[in-house]
């Protein structure tokens, strides 16, 4: 017996899968919060770290977290290669300038040289 229910036609088909691709494209937003940022820096003065994805510490982070973890490496038909991360270091964002710190030259630290307990 067929099925003479709307949700089994076509154009029904093709509204739902279209409905299911917006609803992906709004949940998965590559520049949303907890992913991808537009650019990424590391704190410098006057910052506290952020949340960072991991394509822009590392342009092969697969690779590497699947050695890390051991993924493989109990294959003996094709044994995993060893890997070296390909880093990518991003620059600082300074919010603030900081002072500089003058230091005497001959910074000389005497030992006894502060006065005794209720002396």
């Amino acid at each position: 017996m067929s099925s003479t229910r709307d949700k089994n036609q076509p154009g029904d088909y093709v509204q739902q899968q279209s409905i299911n691709h917006r609803i992906d494209n709004y949940m998965t937003y590559m520049n949303s919060a907890p992913a991808k940022a537009h650019t990424n820096h590391f704190p410098g003065d006057g910052l506290l770290m952020g949340k960072n994805a991991r394509e822009s510490f590392c342009h092969n982070y697969v690779d590497v977290e699947t050695q890390l973890f051991g993924i493989g490496s109990s294959n003996l038909v094709n044994p995993p290669q060893k890997v070296s991360p390909q880093l990518d270091v991003p620059k600082s964002l300074n919010v603030i300038d900081r002072l500089p710190v003058l230091v005497p030259e001959p910074l000389i630290v005497e030992k006894y040289s502060r006065p005794m307990y209720l002396n």
